[in-house]
């Protein structure tokens, strides 16, 4: 970066209430707080689930810090008519609103979609939930697991001779989440030309979906396979080597998306030979022979350390990866140089590692986030500033329940 002054982040300016909870609204507003604008959470008076988490453990609480640093924190008891008044005094003043309850719970505490709007033209409500707002499943409960079930994730997930595997991550949570963010952002593009607000529906489900697109060839494919899961080979059985491969201390991923690839990787296995060789030569013929394919490159592998290896791969030029605990990844000097992780020493819980967006504007680096609110932690501050309640009006409103 030049020693000019760094440009305004793409969301400064914006002010959003976060009435999510757990991973998937959480993290959409984490990526918009990280982008500029200012959020809000509000949480019930005791806490969001995973804040409660700390009292299972501190490790049980971390997510909380690491998709709601940087965030406002209030408090309501949207059963209270008081506190139902208070958020939609605020939403006067805001310009997205995003949740993910179970469909019609807003609609019930007589805080939908009509009400918000009615309140604020000009608002963005984004709703997440697990099958939609609409649709015959649509008050199904959802967790990450039972969208993943119900996606086919978890039927694409694991080896062909064993039982369906949930992925290890949320993935499902974060995908919404991502789709979430990417929803609000294009409404407030379309605001700023029309001067619309808008209303948002993000299926879990749907945004899950997407990511089966080799395994969706496999299917539609002239011999679709008996078993959808497909181990560390591609979902679509259409490319090789693509596989995780034995070493001497460990594992090495590779994937040869196309014949340049296959040329370098024959070259560091010190055969160049077999990038002609007829078995080999083309994709087609390497994903019909994907068994001979990986033979062939786990006798090399097997015959390095994963530092040779990933050498090898990073002098020939071909995509590898040592397969990496979590405990090495959050080691990663990659990643450290890059911003995404940041030290933190909080009042609270002591020194942790928090992440930073992986949206990068301008060339600049992650930056840190800012310590996550404590529970209410803004009250006064948004209840004074936004509703211009006085000191002993927000004293009341906490003996009586309301914040």
């Amino acid at each position: 970066m030049s020693d000019a002054q760094p440009r305004s982040l793409p969301l400064e300016g914006v002010r959003v209430l976060d009435l999510g909870q757990v991973y998937q609204v959480p993290y959409a507003t984490f990526l918009m707080a990280q982008a500029g604008a200012e959020v809000i959470k509000v949480e019930p008076l005791e806490g969001e689930p995973v804040r409660r988490r700390f009292n299972v453990s501190r490790g049980a609480g971390i997510p909380l810090a690491l998709l709601n640093s940087g965030k406002k924190a209030i408090t309501l008891n949207l059963k209270s008519d008081k506190g139902k008044q208070m958020l939609l005094d605020l939403v006067k003043h805001v310009d997205v609103v995003v949740e993910n309850f179970r469909p019609g719970v807003m609609d019930r505490l007589g805080l939908g979609v009509d009400v918000l709007r009615a309140q604020n033209p000009r608002v963005i409500v984004g709703s997440a939930s697990g099958y939609g707002q609409t649709g015959p499943d649509r008050d199904q409960p959802a967790m990450d697991i039972t969208i993943q079930a119900a996606s086919g994730l978890m039927s694409a997930t694991g080896f062909p001779d064993g039982p369906p595997v949930k992925a290890g991550p949320a993935v499902a949570d974060f995908l919404s989440g991502t789709h979430l963010f990417g929803a609000v952002t294009t409404a407030l593009y379309r605001r700023e030309r029309t001067g619309e607000g808008a209303t948002i529906d993000i299926a879990m489900l749907e945004t899950a979906i997407p990511a089966l697109a080799s395994n969706l060839g496999a299917y539609f494919g002239p011999n679709p396979p008996a078993v959808d899961r497909t181990g560390n080979h591609h979902g679509g059985y259409a490319v090789a080597p693509y596989n995780v491969y034995a070493l001497k201390d460990g594992y090495l991923a590779i994937i040869c998306i196309n014949d340049g690839h296959w040329q370098r990787l024959c070259a560091a296995m010190g055969k160049p030979e077999l990038a002609d060789d007829p078995d080999y030569r083309d994709m087609a013929t390497r994903a019909k022979n994907m068994a001979r394919t990986d033979g062939v490159v786990e006798a090399w592998t097997n015959a390095l350390t994963r530092d040779e290896a990933l050498a090898l791969g990073q002098e020939f030029g071909f995509p590898c990866s040592p397969v990496k605990t979590i405990g090495e990844m959050l080691q990663d000097p990659h990643l450290w140089e890059r911003g995404m992780f940041h030290k933190q020493d909080h009042p609270d819980i002591g020194d942790i590692t928090v992440l930073a967006s992986p949206l990068r504007f301008d060339g600049e680096k992650g930056k840190d986030p800012g310590f996550f609110p404590g529970l209410g932690e803004h009250n006064d501050e948004v209840f004074g500033e936004w509703l211009n309640l006085s000191k002993d009006e927000i004293k009341a409103l906490r003996d009586d329940g309301v914040i």
